[in-house]
């Protein structure tokens, strides 16, 4: 059907998902650089991805941090982790990442990850320019309210690429709740870690790569 534009998740749809290691690795070290040399190995894994504000504020309480700073240093040291999985060859693009070249529509990201991690795949990999706006969260106690499925930063990126009638294209079920209540369409799509993934939300297409995408947008 066409659309004014395409909006991307980043990790798992772009590139490879970052490894649980590195997800593991970052948050021991985030506790280290905090002054906390031997967490509950329960709270590492509780730092390491899906955060939300009420478990951070309880860890942070157990070891007397203070909640924006330590969360700060954890989104630094999860980049850094995930940075050198990209480094390493670990976290790459996936093999039909050539598809953005036939885009013709304006492109743009909103990720949950960080606005660093985000950043530094585009200049390691060479993709910045194919995107007219990027969005990964800030390392903020906020960013975690404004993360999908809230629309926050879909609404941004639709903005500056001044349009209304886009498509958001995902792997989580987070992503399809984001694009239908910032009121666009939604793809997702199933690389190898969601081929047998049941949604309880239905997106708007079903998709295996990013040539549908191709033809679905253009």
């Amino acid at each position: 059907m066409g659309y004014d534009a395409v909006i991307f998740d980043n990790d798992g749809v772009l590139l490879t998902r970052t490894s649980m290691e590195a997800h593991r690795e970052g948050s021991r070290d985030a506790f280290a650089r905090a002054g906390v040399p031997d967490p509950h190995p329960d709270h590492v894994e509780a730092m390491s991805i899906g955060v939300d504000i009420a478990e951070l504020e309880a860890i942070c309480e157990r070891y007397d941090l203070d909640p924006e700073t330590f969360w700060s240093t954890r989104d630094a040291a999860i980049s850094a982790a995930q940075q050198a999985e990209m480094t390493a060859g670990k976290k790459r693009p996936y093999d039909d990442i050539d598809a953005l070249d036939a885009f013709e529509t304006p492109l743009g990201i909103v990720s949950s990850n960080q606005q660093e991690t985000v950043e530094f795949a585009f200049d390691h990999f060479g993709l910045a320019a194919h995107f007219e706006t990027v969005y990964g969260r800030e390392p903020t106690v906020k960013s975690l309210e404004r993360k999908k499925p809230h629309p926050h930063y879909v609404k941004r990126a639709l903005a500056d690429l001044n349009v209304e009638d886009a498509l958001f294209v995902g792997d989580n079920e987070s992503d399809v709740r984001a694009a239908h209540s910032a009121g666009i369409d939604s793809a997702f799509i199933r690389r190898p870690h969601r081929v047998d993934t049941s949604l309880a939300v239905r997106p708007d297409y079903e998709i295996w790569g990013l040539d549908d995408v191709v033809d679905i947008a253009e």
